[in-house]
């Protein structure tokens, strides 16, 4: 099948935009339960997933003078936020209606009616028992797209385009979510210290990733062994290692691929190599920096050799 660019673009932005929907909502949900239990001099607030979602400037920007729930509502419901929850959902809509002919016509049907509840019940949502249910719903039906999309999907061009979409968006929020939990965690604040526990957990929580790291990892929980879980661990999805496995499998079906399982490789090898108990907090966040960096560039070349051409045959 040839698969024109503007259609292969169209797919892994869908993929790219329900999988920061799913991972904002899951962001919303944890933190907010999570700052019930926290006084307000531990210093943690909503503007820390500002943070995680790099929109600060903007962020300050929109809200010049921000209210308390402002920075709730810029990561739910904004518009000036391409992405807010509710304009992912939107955005999604619109790349899975315009390639109803290559995707599974269930997948349009589900986007357009999770976007109808997202627009009716995130708008004036107060009380965080309603956000999180709310929260809850919307992680759910954006995994039962994505689970709808893998298991209807032929393995073609559009489907590994739809899987580099996906992983590269979750290796990405990885990244982020490692990077401000260390910054805000390692410090050793005082008044945060006696919350390490609870803290680190609600880290692992904001990738569903609790369950799994106790199966693999039987000891308390610390936040450098729950760094090195989700950075390596092979075997779990939103592990950074485990994208980019899922990534080099996906190019490895494309044309023109040469360069772009070249950049992969060369991530893998930096992961195989990082030893995180040996960094102190700036060099992490130096080392995280450099491999968003990577992935960065590893979206440009996506771009540069499939969907900026006139076709990708």
């Amino acid at each position: 099948m040839n698969l024109l660019s503007r259609a292969a673009e169209r797919i892994y932005w869908s993929a790219r935009y329900l999988e920061r929907a799913e991972n904002t909502a899951r962001l919303v949900r944890v933190y907010g339960n999570l700052l019930l239990d926290f006084p307000l001099h531990a210093g943690l607030g909503w503007r820390l997933l500002i943070r995680i979602t790099d929109n600060e400037q903007a962020y300050r920007e929109a809200y010049p003078r921000p209210l308390n729930d402002s920075a709730v509502d810029y990561l739910v419901v904004d518009d000036r936020n391409p992405g807010s929850i509710l304009s992912c959902l939107r955005q999604a809509r619109e790349n899975i209606r315009t390639t109803r002919d290559i995707v599974p016509s269930e997948a349009w049907r589900c986007t357009n009616e999770l976007v109808i509840y997202a627009r009716e019940k995130l708008d004036g949502v107060e009380s965080q028992r309603k956000r999180s249910d709310v929260m809850s719903s919307i992680i759910e039906r954006c995994q039962q797209i994505t689970g709808l999309l893998h298991g209807t999907m032929s393995r073609g061009r559009a489907y590994q385009f739809l899987r580099l979409g996906r992983n590269l968006e979750r290796a990405d929020m990885n990244t982020r979510i490692i990077d401000v939990a260390a910054a805000t965690l390692l410090t050793g604040r005082e008044e945060i210290a006696r919350f390490d526990n609870r803290l680190w957990m609600a880290v692992l929580q904001s990738l569903s990733a609790y369950q799994m790291y106790r199966q693999h990892v039987r000891r308390r929980i610390m936040g450098r062994d729950v760094i090195a879980y989700l950075l390596n661990d092979e075997l779990f999805p939103k592990s950074l290692n485990h994208c980019l496995g899922q990534i080099s499998s996906a190019l490895d079906e494309l044309p023109r691929n040469t360069e772009a399982l070249a950049a992969v490789a060369a991530l893998k090898k930096r992961l195989s190599g990082v030893a995180v108990e040996q960094f102190d907090t700036r060099e992490l966040h130096q080392w995280i920096d450099d491999v968003q960096l990577a992935l960065a560039d590893l979206n440009n070349q996506i771009y540069r050799h499939w969907l900026a051409l006139e076709s990708s045959g």
